[in-house]
């Protein structure tokens, strides 16, 4: 995987995105961690920028998202229990994901998108559910970028000395997942609290005004 990433650059992180996106248990972290620390300079005679890895990240991880939606979409649960192994999809894993978009519905592929292993497996059952393509991505879309990104300036941190932490790392992602997922869910918090305050302020504006007097 180093090798495909120092030699084809922004195309690799793509591809192997898009693999890991589609079902095939490729780490993330891996990924996105090597490309960071490439970006920083860990590899001589590869030169990649930040942005572009981690938009490289992005875009896989979205065409990804949508070739595992749309086997789910089209063959449904039968075809992926079937055949899934050949790629190493594992039964308990898919049932992981459904029970996961069970439980919360569309909002779980974005929250799904920041936890590791379901994030890999749950466009199969959005999928099933027959979620609508365009809110299907916009929602992949929008969870793959925090993850992505967080990765992408971890490899870039810490540079050379990415492969010390690689397989040590399944810890910290949780970890960036838990609080990203935190930070996401006091801001919505916060939005809803705002737009609460401000419907009942001006409630509270309306009732206060005077009634207007009728002219005899």
């Amino acid at each position: 995987m180093q090798h495909f990433i120092a030699s084809y650059g922004y195309l690799a992180v793509f591809l192997l995105m898009l693999a890991e996106s589609a079902c095939i248990p490729i780490p993330s972290e891996l990924i996105m961690l090597f490309g960071g620390a490439v970006a920083a300079g860990a590899v001589a005679g590869a030169h990649l920028n930040l942005v572009g890895v981690i938009v490289a990240g992005v875009a896989g991880n979205v065409v990804g998202s949508y070739v595992a939606w749309a086997v789910g979409y089209f063959w449904g649960p039968p075809a992926v229990r079937r055949w899934g192994r050949f790629i190493g999809v594992r039964e308990h894993e898919i049932d992981r994901a459904v029970k996961w978009f069970d439980r919360y519905g569309p909002a779980a592929v974005f929250f799904g998108r920041l936890l590791p292993v379901v994030r890999t497996f749950i466009s199969l059952p959005a999928g099933f559910a027959q979620m609508p393509a365009l809110r299907f991505g916009l929602y992949t879309t929008a969870g793959c970028i925090p993850w992505t990104a967080a990765l992408g300036a971890a490899g870039y941190a810490v540079g050379s000395n990415w492969q010390t932490i690689a397989n040590d790392f399944h810890g910290p992602t949780y970890a960036i997942a838990a609080i990203i997922v935190v930070a996401i869910v006091v801001a919505l918090v916060l939005h809803f609290r705002r737009r609460r305050n401000g419907a009942h302020a001006a409630g509270y504006q309306q009732d206060a005004q005077p009634p207007a007097r009728q002219h005899r």
